[in-house]
């Protein structure tokens, strides 16, 4: 279940990330709000999670997971240019990922 709610925090990080940017400096009170809810969320799940699996293999997953979301959010609404070279690497990342998974 912990591996569950890892991988649920990890997408939140995604949004709340992606709500900042898009909140503007915290003008826009919608993506501010989803931006505080997701990120609460977001740190709930992680501190559960690191209650049952090795600190630095959540972290690293959290963090891999939000982080690959958001770039791929931002290329998808093209706020971000996608090329090979990036791609090739969010798709390392997210095998390093898997693998963290996988020997754990």
């Amino acid at each position: 279940m912990s591996w569950v709610i890892l991988i649920a925090s990890g997408v939140l990080e995604a949004v709340w990330a992606s709500a900042l940017a898009a909140s503007k400096g915290f003008r826009r009170k919608k993506p501010a709000a989803v931006f505080v809810v997701a990120l609460v969320a977001s740190m709930a799940g992680l501190a559960y999670a690191m209650s049952d699996l090795p600190t630095g293999t959540a972290y690293a997953v959290w963090v891999g997971i939000g982080a690959s979301l958001t770039v791929v959010w931002a290329m998808v609404t093209r706020k971000e240019r996608a090329s090979l070279a990036r791609i090739l690497l969010l798709l390392l990342l997210v095998a390093s990922v898997v693998g963290l998974k996988v020997v754990s």
